[in-house]
């Protein structure tokens, strides 16, 4: 018996070695199911291959008003690439993920469509993305053992590590200026 066995009621799960990729444990690690947003960790992936973190965005109208988790973005309201990275990582923001998916590509399908183009890279063949954000879709999927991979992978890029550790930060400016503070207990 794994000394993991029973320490989780995950319906799947993985435990991977970072650096190598290593399983340590699974528990249906290739079921496929719906992500959620743990799919931002492949929109900040994408985003850190195809933008750089001081690259200006003006929010698109189309990133305004996404259901669920959200910072609130303004139409027209001008953050730096990085500053949407921290809000999508730190408050989930399916807004931000959104903003980032335009200002990378012209839509949010072609921007799916660099998502699976990573996916690939990654050698991953059990997921699927339709959208930033992790929203509910049918065609949008992954496994454990396929999310593993991919946190294995943003790990190991230091702009990624650096957002996802920070305690807080402040983004934006003037009346849209927002404070954000990481969720993660273990910080």
């Amino acid at each position: 018996e794994n000394i993991f066995d029973g320490l989780t009621s995950a319906q799947c799960a993985v435990l991977m070695e970072t650096q190598t990729g290593r399983v340590l444990y699974e528990k249906d690690a290739h079921t496929r199911l719906p992500m959620a947003s743990t799919t931002k960790i492949m929109t900040a992936l994408v985003a850190l291959e195809y933008a750089c973190p001081d690259d200006i965005v003006t929010v698109d109208k189309r990133a305004v008003g996404i259901e669920g988790s959200s910072v609130y973005l303004k139409e027209n309201e001008v953050l730096t690439v990085g500053e949407l990275l921290y809000a999508l990582m730190l408050r989930s923001g399916n807004d931000c993920a959104v903003a980032i998916a335009l200002h990378i590509s012209k839509s949010v399908e072609d921007f799916a469509m660099l998502m699976n183009d990573m996916a690939r890279a990654l050698g991953l063949k059990d997921t699927n993305f339709v959208n930033p954000h992790g929203l509910h879709d049918d065609g949008h999927y992954t496994t454990a053992y396929d999310l593993g991979v991919i946190s294995c992978a943003a790990m190991q890029n230091p702009v990624f590590r650096q957002i996802v550790s920070a305690k807080r930060v402040y983004i934006g400016r003037g009346e849209n200026r927002r404070l954000l503070i990481n969720k993660n207990k273990l910080l």
